[in-house]
């Protein structure tokens, strides 16, 4: 079809980071996850459309041992991180139609989280999408 010419970038960069080894304060404290969800949209170039919100998460029987996660929406899409404090754990998501500088955010997530010890995959979505409206 000629109106679902995919364009020549991606719709946008979904950054999904692994971060082991974190200190365990900073996992555990709230103020602390929701300032990181609350400065990284400002250091990468994106816009909150509402504030950070951080919610306490139970530990179960089985892989999750608690810890706190927390979100922002943002213009772009989405921030979301996870941690797992007893295993010095997290994960988090960048998600983002526009296209942001990973290298920037990967060296704030270091720096905040007091770690070096990463996992990374940056993917890139929505190669296909159309470049005119199909209805």
């Amino acid at each position: 079809m000629e109106n679902s010419t995919p364009i020549a970038s991606p719709f946008g960069l979904h950054l999904m980071l692994d971060a082991y080894n974190c200190d365990p304060v900073v996992l555990d404290n709230a103020d602390s996850v929701y300032k990181i969800l609350n400065e990284l949209p400002n250091e990468i170039g994106m816009h909150k459309m509402m504030p950070p919100y951080v919610i306490r998460a139970v530990g179960n029987d089985k892989k999750d041992p608690g810890g706190l996660s927390g979100f922002v929406i943002i213009e772009e899409s989405h921030i979301s991180m996870h941690t797992f404090v007893k295993r010095g754990f997290v994960t988090i998501d960048v998600y983002s139609c526009k296209i942001f500088d990973t290298e920037k955010t990967l060296a704030y997530f270091k720096k905040a989280l007091k770690t070096e010890d990463l996992e990374v995959y940056i993917q890139e979505r929505g190669k296909k999408y159309p470049n005119k409206n199909i209805i």
